[in-house]
């Protein structure tokens, strides 16, 4: 059985790694960062570089900046005053006064360059919508601290920044008594319907026509900049010489306006973010000739490679986790102390929350599929660790008499009579991890590792209800058909005095 693991494993992790590109662009995990990236995939490969890769909804800026610094990413689209604030760690006086030359030494100690402006400046602002802002008379930022009981949604990138809102707030003295995180997309929502009064937006954001929404003035001139710019690794230009031709022939080229008009083709009007660039291309690079229209692939074909991929990193994981589980809890079943820290070890791996344990996970395995396996394993250890503890633990005391009276070795009392009574219990925390394998799989996108994560992500991004369920609703199919699928296994591989009663289960399978 072990020989069978390590084959399988072994054939899923080399049939699931990509050939290694030669120039990967990254990009956060909102539209506007897709629709520049792809613009420069599209770019690089006109230039004539092989292998161009975009991995796309890489999520917050720390993430996409820790794969950049460590060579999982070799360039990305990034802005100013979030290159002081997050790589740089300056805020106030210190990030103002900083020039374009002073910025581009400093990201050089970190082994980054950075290009000239791409053309157009993409801030931070304060929006409300036209009717509500009517209506009580506000106009600037100063004017919100005369109405502390407004409600706020920001961002949850926004409440942790220093240049978000705890320096706003202590920059005008606001003392707003009703401030909640909200999805950037999702706040939009809110704001239609009136559930919240104001959010944080870019200023190139589409929606601010579209919703009528009124941008605050910065009257005290808290937000810096926010120049967009291309971040590169500092050993991209002698790798390869024509992505650094192709990172120039796109700064000082977009305006404010086309990037605005990009944005609105992929959030109002449902094109794909790679058509966008390609009209974006037209417009700022129409000496290039006709540029091929990008169009979405069918739904049945994403859907379909979307899921052989979570198929791959659920199988791996769980595959690793019970050649690793089960003798783990068979060692903590035969020493109460190595078997205390063995659990203590597996529970606090399974409370580090996801996001943190794939940021602590890039800058050791870069990104994509290797990160997000090793999450996926990490989390599926503990059932399996502690239904092997509970079904060897609980053993019959004359059963356990009745097996060291055989004349048999203690590896053959474990493998023949031991592990074998003990098989329902490890096969209910078999089961139990596959399941929270199969819904924890959904947030591999964010490392850019895909899977049905993917269509979730962008379709919260686009607002967009049928890319949402396109990865949903194949995800919660997968988690029944796994919970079906053990119960078929139990009845062949379990002897029927054995079993678990219907009504019962062995594990924690709230874990």
């Amino acid at each position: 059985m072990n020989r069978v693991i390590v084959v399988l494993m072994a054939t899923l992790l080399v049939s699931a790694q990509s050939v290694q590109a030669g120039v990967t662009v990254g990009s956060k995990a909102f539209p506007e960062s897709w629709i520049l990236s792809e613009a420069l995939a599209r770019t690089l490969r006109s230039e004539g570089v092989a292998r161009v890769e975009h991995r796309h909804n890489l999520g917050g800026t720390e993430i996409v900046a820790q794969a950049l610094q460590s060579g999982a990413v070799d360039v990305y689209p990034e802005y100013t005053g979030t290159i002081q604030e997050v790589l740089l760690h300056r805020s106030g006086a210190a990030a103002g006064g900083a020039n374009a030359d002073s910025m581009r030494a400093d990201v050089a100690r970190l082994g980054l360059g950075m290009s000239d402006p791409i053309g157009f400046n993409d801030g931070y602002a304060i929006a409300m919508p036209e009717s509500v802002a009517a209506r009580l008379g506000i106009r600037t930022i100063s004017d919100l601290g005369r109405h502390p009981d407004l409600r706020l949604g920001l961002t949850h990138e926004f409440l942790g920044r220093a240049d978000g809102y705890p320096g706003l707030a202590r920059h005008y003295g606001l003392r707003m008594r009703h401030v909640l995180g909200i999805q950037h997309e999702l706040a939009y929502t809110a704001l239609a319907s009136g559930r919240i009064d104001g959010t944080d937006i870019y200023t190139t954001d589409a929606q601010i026509a579209r919703l009528g929404l009124r941008v605050l003035e910065d009257d005290r001139g808290f937000f810096p900049r926010y120049d967009a710019v291309w971040l590169y690794r500092l050993d991209l230009p002698g790798r390869e010489p024509r992505a650094l031709l192709a990172i120039r022939s796109l700064t000082g080229r977009i305006s404010e306006k086309q990037m605005i008009r990009a944005n609105a083709r992929v959030v109002l009007d449902g094109i794909s973010y790679e058509a966008a660039a390609d009209s974006l291309l037209a417009e700022v690079r129409p000496a290039t000739g006709p540029v091929r229209p990008g169009e979405r692939e069918g739904v049945a074909w994403s859907i379909a490679r979307n899921t052989v991929r979570h198929l791959e990193l659920v199988l791996l994981a769980l595959l690793a986790a019970i050649a690793i589980g089960i003798p783990l809890g068979i060692a903590a079943a035969g020493s109460p102390r190595l078997g205390g820290a063995i659990l203590l070890v597996t529970g606090v791996l399974q409370t580090i929350p996801s996001l943190a344990l794939l940021a602590v996970l890039i800058p050791l395995l870069g990104i994509g599929f290797r990160p997000a396996l090793a999450a996926l394993f990490l989390y599926s250890l503990l059932p399996i660790v502690r239904n092997t503890v509970v079904g060897l633990s609980t053993l019959p005391a004359s059963l356990k008499d009745a097996a060291e009276s055989l004349p048999l070795s203690p590896w053959a009392r474990l493998t023949r009579i031991r592990l074998p009574m003990a098989s329902p219990a490890i096969l209910a925390g078999v089961q139990t991890s596959a399941v929270i394998c199969v819904g924890s799989a959904t947030l591999a996108a964010l490392v850019g590792a895909g899977g049905l994560g993917e269509p979730i992500l962008s379709g919260i991004q686009l607002r967009q209800t049928h890319l949402i369920l396109e990865g949903a609703a194949p995800a919660a199919a997968l988690a029944l058909l796994a919970q079906k699928g053990f119960d078929l296994l139990e009845r062949v591989a379990v002897p029927r005095g054995l079993r678990r009663p219907e009504e019962s289960t062995y594990g924690d399978h709230d874990a």
